[in-house]
C-alpha cells in the first residue's frame, strides 16, 4: 500500500496538549477495562490506538465524550478537567466530533437530508449552513448520491457521510472509531487521505482506533498499543513496530508497515 504520509507533520504543531488522560481506571463489575492509563494528544496531532479486541479502545472514546465516567483519574480537554461535564456541554464547548464504528446517520433520510437535519442543530444561519453542506458534499465527492437514502449507500459512502456530519460543527477534535473496518482498499486509501487533509488543512486533532494496524499506522503521527488494560508502548509508527513489548503483545515478529 502506498504511504499516505510521506513525512510526519511536526514542525507546525504546538506541544500544548489538547487532550490529557491522567491515570484513568475503569471497571465494569469485576472486569477491569482500563488500569492507570495516561497519554496526551497535542493540538493538530493524529494519534492512533491499537490493541486486541476488548482492550478498551472504544471505551477511551466514550470517556472522552462523556458517555461514561472513569472510576479514577482525570480527563482534561484544553487544560480543563471535564469529568463532570455532561455529553452535550462537553462536545459543544470543546468542539468534539465523533464518528462511531456503526451507524451515526438517519437510515431513512437521504444523504442531503441527513446533512440538513444535523446542520439545523449546529448551524442556525441558513446561508452558512447551506455553504457548509455544499462544501462538505464537494469535499467528500458525494454529489452523485445526495438524493440516495443513507441506508442504501455503499460502506465507503456511509463512512464519508458520517465524517461529514461530524465536521458540520467545525470540530477541533475528531474521534474515529474503526474508520477502515469492512472497506475495500481504494476506499481505505481515500479515507486515509481525508484524515491527513483534515490535519494539514484544518489543524484538527484526531484520535483513531482500528484493527487494520497497517492502514492506521500509514496516516498517524504517533500511536500507542494497549494490552492487559494498560498502555504498553507508544511512539512514531516506525518506532512502535520495532518495540519488543508491542511485538510480543500485538504485532508479532513479521509485521511491517510497508
Amino acid at each position: 500500500m502506498a504511504i499516505i504520509k510521506k513525512f510526519r507533520i511536526k514542525s507546525f504543531k504546538t506541544k500544548k496538549p489538547i487532550i490529557e488522560l491522567d491515570k484513568l481506571s475503569l471497571s465494569f463489575g469485576k472486569r477491569t477495562i482500563l488500569d492507570n492509563v495516561s497519554f496526551s494528544v497535542n493540538e493538530g496531532q493524529i494519534l492512533g490506538l491499537l490493541g486486541p479486541n476488548g482492550v478498551g479502545k472504544s471505551t477511551i472514546f466514550n470517556l472522552i465524550t462523556g458517555l461514561i465516567k472513569p472510576d479514577y483519574g482525570s480527563i482534561k480537554i484544553q487544560s480543563k478537567i471535564v469529568n463532570d461535564y455532561p455529553i452535550y456541554l462537553r462536545t459543544k464547548k470543546f468542539k468534539i466530533g465523533y464518528v462511531p464504528q456503526h451507524g451515526g446517520y438517519f437510515h431513512d433520510l437521504t444523504l442531503l437530508e441527513n446533512l440538513k437535519a444535523i446542520g439545523e442543530i449546529l448551524l442556525p444561519d441558513k446561508k452558512i449552513r447551506a455553504e457548509k453542506i455544499d462544501s462538505l458534499i464537494a469535499k467528500f465527492e458525494l454529489d452523485p448520491v445526495t438524493s440516495v437514502k443513507a441506508n442504501h449507500l455503499s460502506g465507503g459512502q456511509k463512512k464519508r457521510l458520517v465524517i461529514a456530519l461530524a465536521l458540520l460543527g467545525s470540530p477541533k477534535i475528531l474521534l474515529l472509531d474503526e474508520p477502515f473496518a469492512a472497506l475495500d482498499v481504494l476506499t481505505i486509501k481515500m479515507l486515509q487521505q481525508i484524515i491527513v487533509n483534515l490535519q494539514s488543512e484544518n489543524n484538527i486533532s484526531i484520535i483513531l482506533c482500528d484493527h487494520q494496524a497497517r492502514d492506521l499506522l500509514t496516516c498517524v503521527d504517533v500511536a500507542l498499543v494497549l494490552s492487559n488494560c494498560k498502555v504498553i508502548a507508544s511512539g512514531a509508527p516506525n518506532q512502535l513496530v520495532n518495540n519488543n513489548e508491542a511485538k510480543n503483545a500485538y504485532f508479532g515478529e513479521s509485521f511491517k508497515i510497508n
